[in-house]
């Protein structure tokens, strides 16, 4: 990001000695009464000198804010952000520059940065005369538990005078935004049920025995390489036509993030809502560092990315911008307003999704139910149930009635599903294997399995 410090405008210049007047320091405003009372009690007791020195007192303010409010510094600013996407509970780093422009030295500057008050206090410098043409760096550092997205700036320039008599501000006009992701935790490569195995050698084989009479062709495109060139086609239809590429199929995984109000209980940083949404976002970045094709969907139906292959992050060159996309929704995910899954559950239907993971919140029998029936689409299903009720007991260190989430594990596990409870303070790695742990020991039924 980089600006210009404005002059002021012919707005401004019109009542130029009201935001002069403005400008004045507690110093300034004191020389200012005290300029003021001595002329009026030399004024009263007819003596001349104490006029003169009232005069004084009162002119110098007033000429340090006129000067300094014409003063026509040229002054460019810029900031750069390491990193501009940062996990929660992590530091980044803020850089700004300012370079004087102008072919005059400017006086002592002091800059100042606008960031919310979650990043911590207002970061101030003072910079000493900048020469003509120099320049002058400083940086500081920003940090929040709270994911989001947070908007730096705009800067702001306070020039003042030797004499510490008159302040005016300057502001730039653009800003920055630090977006905060949720936290991710590495996780381990463990089996899980998944839709296919590595990136579909099957397809591949099926291909090779099909035949040169079987193979699909299409019209040569500008760039196409000669040698995939099929003469026989090209005799048959009197046109360059070239064999299909051949598309290895990959992995699907769908996450799947519950985010109704209703379903979640707490607030904060420790609380089940923010380890679901960074149990997902680790999943996530899991999967798509392993060549899954992944997306990300809510219980509003709601898919990331939408575009693409049925939705799914596709081609592997697009794995990094389909992460960063995924990330920035996650990162100001909210609660939503539904009381069901059961718009999840249409988008699920409509085809194979391959893996399919799953953190929930509280469940009542009747989404149960429908989480159940959201496994018949999946080669594997793994559910992380977050009894947020008993998060808050916990917390509180008030015993509270029987969990009756085991009803809804049974259910769910009975389904199919490879169903855990999420206890308060769990990792989501150990979860992980023991979600691999209790796959092998009920023997997942029928499928192949896909290293995740």
């Amino acid at each position: 990001m980089t600006q210009g410090a404005p002059a002021p405008t012919p707005e401004e210049d019109k009542g130029g000695l009201r935001t002069a007047l403005a400008g004045l320091t507690t110093r300034g405003r004191s020389f200012l009464a005290a300029g003021i009372a001595a002329a009026i009690c030399a004024y009263v007791l007819g003596q001349s000198d104490l006029l003169r020195v009232g005069l004084l007192l009162a002119v110098l303010p007033l000429v340090c804010a006129t000067v300094l409010y014409r003063t026509r510094y040229r002054v460019a600013g810029s900031r750069r952000l390491s990193p501009g996407r940062v996990p929660a509970g992590s530091e980044a780093r803020v850089h700004l520059r300012m370079d004087n422009v102008s072919r005059l030295p400017t006086g002592l500057l002091m800059l100042q940065d606008r960031v919310p008050y979650v990043l911590g206090p207002r970061p101030r410098f003072v910079l000493d005369r900048v020469e003509a043409g120099g320049r002058r760096e400083v940086s500081y550092r920003v940090r929040s538990d709270l994911r989001g997205r947070y908007p730096l700036g705009p800067l702001q320039l306070r020039l003042t005078d030797p004499f510490g008599m008159c302040e005016l501000t300057r502001s730039f006009s653009t800003y920055d935004t630090l977006t905060v992701i949720p936290r991710v935790e590495p996780l381990p490569p463990v089996r899980l049920s998944g839709e296919a195995k590595g990136y579909g050698d099957g397809r591949q084989r099926a291909l090779a025995l099909a035949g040169e009479d079987d193979v699909i062709p299409r019209g040569y495109r500008h760039g196409d390489d000669l040698r995939r060139v099929h003469w026989r086609l090209t005799a048959r239809y009197g046109e360059l036509m070239v064999r299909r590429e051949e598309q290895p199929q990959r992995s699907r995984c769908t996450v799947f993030l519950d985010t109704r109000g209703l379903a979640f209980q707490g607030a904060g940083p420790d609380s089940a809502f923010e380890w679901a949404v960074s149990g997902a976002a680790s999943t996530l970045v899991h999967m798509l560092e392993r060549g899954f094709s992944v997306r990300l969907l809510t219980d509003t139906g709601s898919s990331v990315p939408a575009e693409g292959a049925d939705g799914f992050a596709g081609a592997s060159q697009e794995s990094a911008d389909a992460a960063g996309l995924m990330m920035d929704t996650l990162a100001v995910i909210d609660h939503s307003d539904g009381t069901g899954l059961s718009h999840a559950y249409d988008v699920l239907r409509g085809g194979n999704e391959g893996l399919l993971v799953a953190f929930f919140g509280d469940l009542d029998e009747e989404q149960a139910t429908v989480v159940a029936k959201m496994r018949q689409r999946s080669g594997g299903a793994v559910a992380f149930l977050l009894d947020s009720e008993s998060w808050v007991r916990e917390a509180a260190d008030v015993p509270g009635p029987l969990d009756k989430s085991e009803e809804r594990l049974r259910m769910l596990r009975e389904a199919g599903w490879t169903a855990l409870k999420v206890p308060r303070g769990a990792g989501l790695a150990d979860l992980w294997r023991q979600a691999d742990r209790q796959r092998m020991g009920i023997g997942a039924g029928s499928g192949t399995e896909g290293r995740s």
